[in-house]
């Protein structure tokens, strides 16, 4: 200990020189152990060197959202996340939930009759992703089928995996049930091959236009069917896109059905999608609409013809006793004015019909613009 060490203790109380020798006996009972040691272990951003710590790559690739442990997962992490946020909550399309539910039965009972098989399928998930990413995904090899929707005037995809694929030629072709399809995987689809899964994806895209029908008719029709993504495209990399991931299990066999549709496509049904239940009319109530014109029109409204006007001094009016007349200008070739309250509504010719005095309407008085508008 040195002299100025010596001097600070002798200033301390001896409160604080009790705790000092506290704390020395807690050094000594840990020894050293770094597994006694309270203090939680922080590097601070240096190495043992005392050096700049430098990040491996699995914490490089964890930063950037490119964790291989997390592949195949929905939800990413990161700046992937920061990238892809908007890309998530793009736009809510609550109506395409029904739509895709209702594909799910139409397509259980037409795959079923196609296969003379039980057939099973069920939705995993209708997500937002932009059309290269998606593109970019697809894992090989797999049909990609091209099909325009005729009444928008656009095009959407619908992709069939190469366990499906053989799945669906196992069943037509009369395999065996309860023995998985036989994968021979890096060659080219046959004619026959393709020509089965065209029948399939025709039964697909009934089926889809069958959904939309309730809400907007429209029918899908099958464009071309590709192999390679590079010759799907059918939309801009950037764009955002609609994807229903669809499951179809026919016993031991099966697959999985992907429609992409971009949001470019379903523009001219947008508003009909954009409701909460089918017929939601945005806060209007058709019925009470109905009903509240009915009972307008049978409201009872006052019309009064007048006859003429004249201004006249209020010292005049106050002299006015019982038979004081009182001339106008109006002639009998005149029109007379008809008011509903203080709003003129008709102009016509007085006139006499079975003994009472009437008024014809030939002139429709327009109602006046409001100055402030």
């Amino acid at each position: 200990m040195s002299d100025t060490d010596s001097e600070q203790l002798e200033e301390m109380s001896d409160d604080e020189k009790a705790m000092m020798e506290d704390w020395d006996s807690v050094d000594d009972l840990a020894g050293g152990d770094d597994s006694l040691d309270a203090t939680p272990e922080f590097d601070g951003g240096m190495d043992e060197d005392g050096g700049t710590r430098i990040l491996n790559q699995e914490e490089i690739d964890s930063l950037l959202g490119f964790d291989e442990d997390a592949a195949g997962v929905d939800e990413t992490s990161g700046v992937m996340a920061l990238i892809n946020s908007a890309m998530v909550n793009y736009e809510r399309l609550p109506m395409l939930d029904i739509v895709f539910d209702r594909l799910v039965r139409l397509m259980s009972t037409s795959l079923r009759n196609l296969t003379s098989d039980n057939v099973e399928v069920s939705l995993d998930q209708v997500s937002t992703v932009r059309f290269g990413d998606y593109m970019n995904s697809i894992p090989l090899p797999a049909m990609l089928s091209v099909f325009k929707a005729e009444e928008w005037d656009n095009h959407g995809l619908l992709v069939t995996d190469s366990a499906l694929i053989y799945s669906i030629v196992d069943v037509l072709l009369g395999g065996r049930k309860g023995t998985p399809a036989i994968r021979v995987e890096g060659r080219p689809y046959t004619t026959i091959e393709t020509k089965l899964v065209e029948r399939m994806v025709g039964v697909a895209l009934s089926d889809l236009s069958s959904a939309f029908d309730p809400l907007s008719p429209v029918s899908f029709s099958l464009d071309r069917m590709e192999t390679n993504p590079r010759f799907a495209t059918i939309t801009q990399s950037g764009n955002a896109c609609v994807l229903a991931r669809l499951r179809v299990d026919m016993g031991d066999r099966g697959g999985r059905v992907e429609v992409l549709i971009p949001y470019a496509t379903l523009e001219p049904i947008r508003e009909l999608l954009l409701q909460m239940f089918m017929g939601e009319k945005f806060g209007r109530d058709s019925i009470w609409e109905n009903h509240l014109t009915q009972e307008l029109y049978k409201t009872d409204v006052q019309l009064q013809a007048v006859l003429g006007e004249k201004t006249i001094p209020l010292n005049d009016i106050l002299n006015w006793k019982v038979g004081t007349r009182v001339m106008f200008s109006t002639t009998v070739d005149d029109e007379l004015e008809l008011r509903c309250g203080h709003f003129p509504m008709f102009r016509g010719p007085v006139g006499q019909k079975q003994g009472n005095i009437a008024v014809r309407i030939e002139k429709y008085i327009p109602p006046e613009e409001d100055e402030e508008a």
